[in-house]
């Protein structure tokens, strides 16, 4: 390879190939940051001494080295984010009314919006990786190493310096082009690159985020309590569902969206260009009943290349269970109520402990309604 020096000139002209690459590789938005993140130490260290990130040891295992790129990965001198637009490209226009109706529907299966695709860490690392080489055949060997959630790594601070938007009440990066429906990836790089300018904050004295939480797991501006956090226990959390958070889950069998349908900056979400993050499965509109009548197999057939895949059929079930509780209690039609309670109890003699535990506490749940004589 060609030895070049990294002059001022060259460096920038090397920012405006790689921003360019990034768009033709579907990205949205490249922003280049420092490595010093001195201000997110205190913040982390006292979210993690509070005990928020829950059973997510991993938040914790590398102490202070989220807020260190540099000591993550010795030789660091920026990281470049990548903003991905992940709404699907057939989104109606009142893609966000459509969703709060899927919501207030006891029989449907809520699955949140960026998981009913294709697996976006399998997309976003390849096209990461398709990035890091172009830079990799332009520059000297060292650091160009690629994250896709797969290290410790603070990517809504390293975003935000970076401009590619400010950090929301609900602590997800917001975008004024872009709302907030995007996934980010960085590309940690052993060159001095000239760095982008951080934004302002627009979120102003709006708490919409805080106020419509179902579980009210978001504190106050900027404080989440993940175990709380319908996310979390839907997909991070591996035991029992705390039975007094069950009710407020409602419908949701993977992941939340509310906090999201909610923020006003969300007018703006855009499309994405590629067809993965299409939904598969009709999980955009399948019912729970459905969903439940799955077997293990078809459980893996079908959510094969999806991030849905990675709770296991166990945590699903538990899932759904959940819903079909409330969908028990919320629903006023006898004839989903009779079938619900039939599927349920299908479901015993093979269940495990926890999935069991979820099922006995979602039939109890429609037992005010449940006829006397089929009780």
């Amino acid at each position: 390879m060609e030895q070049r020096s990294a002059s001022t000139e060259y460096l920038q002209t090397l920012v405006q190939d790689i921003k360019q690459q990034g768009r033709a590789l579907g990205f949205s938005q490249i922003g280049i940051s420092g490595v010093e993140l001195p201000e997110a130490e205190a913040p982390l260290l006292a979210w993690l001494a509070a005990g928020h990130h829950g059973e997510m040891g991993y938040m914790a295992r590398h102490g202070l080295k989220r807020a260190r790129p540099a000591e993550l990965v010795p030789g660091t001198l920026r990281v470049i984010t990548a903003r991905m637009d992940y709404l699907p490209r057939h989104a109606p226009p009142d893609w966000r009314d459509a969703e709060w109706r899927q919501l207030a529907q006891p029989t449907a299966a809520a699955v949140s919006l960026y998981a009913r695709g294709r697996d976006y860490h399998k997309v976003l690392r390849a096209r990461l990786q398709q990035l890091a080489d172009f830079i990799a055949a332009r520059i000297e060997p060292g650091v160009v190493r690629v994250f896709t959630d797969s290290a410790p790594v603070l990517e809504v601070e390293l975003a935000a310096r970076a401009g590619l938007g400010w950090r929301g009440k609900h602590t997800l990066l917001l975008n004024r082009d872009g709302g907030s429906m995007f996934f980010l990836g960085e590309i940690f790089i052993g060159l001095p690159l000239p760095v982008d300018a951080p934004v302002s904050a627009h979120c102003g004295s709006c708490t919409r985020c805080i106020t419509v939480c179902p579980t009210q797991a978001i504190l106050g501006p900027e404080q989440l309590d993940a175990r709380r956090c319908i996310s979390y226990l839907t997909i991070e959390h591996a035991g029992p569902i705390p039975v007094e958070l069950r009710p407020l889950m409602g419908n949701r069998i993977y992941g939340c969206d509310d906090c999201q349908l909610i923020c006003p900056w969300n007018r703006y979400a855009q499309r994405s260009t590629l067809p993965d993050f299409d939904p598969r499965q009709g999980l955009d509109q399948a019912g729970l009943l459905e969903l439940w009548d799955w077997t293990e197999a078809q459980f893996l057939q079908r959510t094969e290349g999806s991030a849905i895949r990675r709770i296991g059929f166990v945590r699903w079930q538990r899932n759904l269970a959940v819903a079909i509780g409330n969908g028990l209690r919320a629903n006023p039609d006898p004839a989903w109520c009779q079938n619900a309670r039939h599927a349920l109890h299908r479901m015993v003699p093979a269940a495990s402990v926890l999935l069991r535990e979820h099922i006995e506490w979602a039939l109890s749940q429609g037992e005010d309604r449940q006829p006397a004589a089929s009780r």
